[in-house]
């Protein structure tokens, strides 16, 4: 597992154009990453797809990484549950699928050992977290981040305001940040 000063210093060599760095990069993260992708997906042919557009994502703005106190990891995560959340977006807008997307569907879908070990374990700290949070802020950070509603549906559905749906999700995310970073 890599450390947080090696992470950040990975990002900092990707933004000089090392190419090893970027290896080294994505060698510790990708699996981590790709569960992200996986969960907000539930595709694996997507998943791996979008992993490939996380890291051009990652190679061209490593530079605009700040090293602001904050996990490195939570700034690629964040990057790959955004690109995750376009695509699902892009697939419920209609985006159709074409030959060599409906081709990779039929691969088996199943994670390998490793993979599900590592979700697994990642899986049970993160619902163990989400059961700390107020009833129905877990639901909600649920739905924003795993499943890609927008604040707009998450406000109609639970009838509170625009900025409430903001609010719980900021502060959702700080506890769950805190209580992950233990």
């Amino acid at each position: 597992m890599a450390t947080r000063g090696q992470v950040e210093e990975w990002i900092g060599r990707c933004a000089l154009g090392d190419r090893k760095a970027f290896v080294q990069l994505y060698d510790a993260t990708s699996a981590k990453l790709f569960g992200v992708a996986l969960r907000v997906l539930n595709d694996r042919a997507e998943a791996e797809e979008v992993l490939q557009e996380i890291y051009v994502r990652i190679w061209q703005n490593a530079g605009r990484y700040a090293s602001n106190g904050l996990s490195p990891m939570s700034w690629l995560i964040t990057i790959a549950r955004n690109r995750a959340i376009d695509r699902l977006r892009a697939r419920k807008s209609g985006g159709g699928r074409g030959e060599m997307e409906e081709v990779a569907d039929l691969a088996d879908a199943a994670p390998g050992p490793e993979a599900q070990t590592i979700a697994a374990g990642e899986a049970a700290r993160l619902a163990a977290c989400l059961e700390t949070l107020p009833e129905g802020r877990a639901e909600a950070v649920r739905r924003a981040y795993m499943e890609g509603e927008t604040y707009a549906e998450l406000a109609e559905r639970f009838a509170v305001p625009l900025n409430t749906i903001r609010t719980w999700l900021r502060r959702g995310l700080i506890s769950l940040r805190e209580c992950l970073s233990v």
